[in-house]
């Protein structure tokens, strides 16, 4: 795939979420970028009930919990994040195919939102919808899109180990379903 856009179908470009960037700006310190990463859980908590429809403050919220090490939780905030998307763009008169560029910075909330969905899709193992993210993210933006590193074939799934469980600690050949790897 060449990443043009080969149907002609014209890009998607979301009108700015009002008052969104505002507010995120009133909370970070000066001279600091959205993308340092110094907002706070509770001021992310907060922009997320003041602006519940934001893909950015999910995807925001996603990146934090990830950061912090809770994938599950960084997991179900990007994927509110990538249906406020949706949500976003069908309204923008996206219909379900074109290009959703970077360069036009109110899309970058939907695909922020894209972007931790795969993460946190590879990171509990979905492949098939990791390589699905990442077929919509080429779509999108095609020069933004990186595949996910962590991904291959032949990936192995963390040992999970369940206390008092028969097999917690002395069976570390065998992935979580029992087989082994």
């Amino acid at each position: 795939m060449t990443g043009e856009n080969l149907l002609g179908v014209p890009p998607t470009l979301l009108n700015p979420e009002d008052g969104v960037a505002e507010a995120i700006a009133s909370v970070l310190p000066d001279g600091v970028t959205i993308d340092e990463q110094v907002l706070t859980r509770a001021d992310l908590e907060a922009l997320v009930r003041r602006f519940p429809t934001s893909s950015l403050v999910w995807a925001l919220l996603s990146d934090d919990a990830f950061e912090a090490g809770e994938i599950l939780p960084a997991y179900a905030y990007a994927r509110v994040g990538y249906h406020r998307g949706l949500d976003a763009l069908r309204k923008g008169g996206w219909r379900g195919q074109g290009p959703v560029p970077w360069s036009h910075e109110p899309n970058r909330g939907v695909l922020r939102s894209l972007y931790a969905l795969r993460r946190g899709a590879d990171a509990i193992g979905e492949v098939d919808e990791v390589a699905r993210l990442n077929d919509f993210l080429q779509m999108s933006t095609p020069r933004r899109v990186r595949p996910s590193k962590r991904l291959t074939s032949a990936r192995r799934r963390p040992q999970i180990r369940l206390k008092g469980s028969r097999n917690a600690g002395n069976r570390t050949d065998r992935s979580p379903m029992g087989r082994r790897r």
